[in-house]
């Protein structure tokens, strides 16, 4: 854990919206949407199997969001994607990946496909990924590098962003 420097201009928040949470409600409506005006058969079977698989992957992306949060609560700083970070956090989750709470958000998009049968959130899970990276990952990675330096690029270096 590394203490943040005084704010510089460039450090002072990473984005001025919260495109994750934005994201994620937008990707999920139009799942919703597009399962009832443009319906298409499930690929998997309806089985116990499927739905354990399906229940699994939701729980493990909200077990993996719930870790991430709590360890940001842990170090005092904030879960926020548009507020400024305090503290450079690479324990918990971020031990193993960057981005643990995207992560989470596109297993919870994968679980829920499973479950409903509604491949739209699947198929929709694929696009989430290069835009929460281009609206949202890429501003942080850019935020923390400014106020946390080679602390940052060194966690950079050693912990990938995805998988």
């Amino acid at each position: 854990m590394t203490q943040a420097p005084m704010p510089e201009a460039a450090a002072d928040r990473p984005a001025s919206l919260p495109w994750p949470p934005i994201l994620l409600a937008a990707i999920v409506a139009a799942a919703v949407a597009a399962g009832y005006a443009a319906p298409l058969p499930w690929p998997g079977l309806d089985d116990l199997m499927g739905h354990v698989a399906g229940l699994s992957l939701g729980a493990a992306g909200i077990a993996l969001i719930a870790w991430a949060a709590w360890t940001f609560r842990r170090h005092g700083t904030t879960i926020l994607p548009d507020q400024a970070a305090d503290v450079l956090v690479t324990d918990g989750p971020f031990r193993f990946r960057r981005n643990p709470i995207y992560i989470g958000h596109v297993l919870m998009l994968l679980g829920i496909a499973e479950v409903t049968h509604n491949i739209w959130f699947a198929i929709l899970a694929v696009p989430y990924i290069p835009l929460v990276t281009w609206l949202a990952v890429l501003p942080e990675e850019h935020h923390l590098e400014a106020r946390f330096g080679d602390a940052y690029r060194a966690y950079k270096a050693r912990t990938r962003r995805w998988i």
